[in-house]
């Protein structure tokens, strides 16, 4: 591959230098990505008004069609952070309206493009803040392919579509995944409880990479249910991270792991129970849900 710098006159960033991602990527056979590092872009959903979609400038590659607010990624830059970024440049979508649910990867060896997908938690309106946009609407989920797509977009969405109905959750035995290493918790069963809590607050900003879960796409930004038994129910508040759940069990942990389990799968959720307790993972197997270590998931807290 060679990279190519932009073209004389083509519109600067609106906002600052250009920064060394922004060039194209001319693959072994000609074709033309932007991007020096790749590019993401957002897919916001709102459930009651569909998808943001970016109707692009006539000047701009594919020009005229409609895709997602998106762009280069920055040297060193995260993908998710790329999306959330670009987005915020080019359609004013702010960060805190959203909770991202996956991230899929289009790999071309050369380039890569990362469509975050993320729910839409306060609705917003966007705003064109820079010359490569003609216009920006919330498009109805079953009125997208009547649009003239961006040509990438539209191979994408095929796959992205179905993807929209997945809402992962994870359903954590607290005791049991504590209690797998002889540390001391039983000491403290409480602290030991607060501890995971902790590293599953990192755990849930990262996402879980998808043959975690057992399901398509890259990375899943999972709902995360924590049970608590016991002694552990002296958590307090605010120790428990945002974007994790906790249910206090009145009876036995078990029971209430599985009773969760077995209401998320129910909605229509796709669930894992985190456990390595036999007769819970057979109890969550029954009701449709994946079962995941204790041990595998501790090495994914890395704690």
């Amino acid at each position: 591959m060679r990279i190519e710098p932009p073209a004389t006159g083509e519109p600067p960033r609106p906002h600052g230098p250009r920064d060394p991602g922004d060039a194209w990527v001319i693959s072994p056979s000609g074709e033309k990505y932007w991007g020096r590092f790749g590019a993401a872009g957002l897919l916001a959903v709102d459930p009651d008004r569909g998808v943001l979609l970016q109707h692009r400038a006539a000047w701009s590659h594919h020009g005229d069609t409609w895709g997602l607010p998106g762009g280069a990624r920055h040297q060193h830059e995260g993908a998710e952070a790329a999306a959330l970024r670009e987005s915020a440049e080019e359609a004013g979508v702010p960060a805190g309206a959203l909770r991202p649910r996956f991230m899929s990867v289009l790999d071309l060896q050369v380039w890569t493009y990362s469509t975050l997908m993320a729910d839409v938690r306060e609705p917003f309106e966007p705003v064109i803040s820079d010359p490569e946009s003609r216009e920006l609407a919330w498009i109805p989920v079953e009125d997208v392919e009547a649009l003239p797509l961006h040509p990438g977009f539209a191979a994408s969405w095929q796959k992205l579509r179905p993807l929209l109905a997945v809402r992962p959750a994870v359903v954590v035995d607290a005791a049991n995944v504590v209690g797998s290493v002889p540390d001391g918790w039983w000491k403290d069963r409480a602290g030991a409880a607060a501890r995971l809590l902790e590293a599953m607050g990192s755990l849930a900003s990262e996402g879980l990479s998808a043959s975690v879960l057992s399901l398509p796409a890259d990375r899943w930004y999972p709902e995360f249910l924590v049970v608590l038994e016991g002694r552990a129910c002296g958590v307090g508040e605010a120790q428990v991270p945002a974007g994790i759940g906790v249910v206090r069990a009145e009876g036995e942990g078990d029971d209430a792991v599985a009773g969760a389990a077995a209401r998320l799968a129910d909605s229509g959720r796709s669930v894992t129970v985190v456990t390595s307790d036999k007769e819970l993972a057979a109890r969550s197997l029954a009701v449709g849900a994946g079962v995941l270590g204790s041990g595998e998931f501790r090495d994914l807290l890395r704690y």
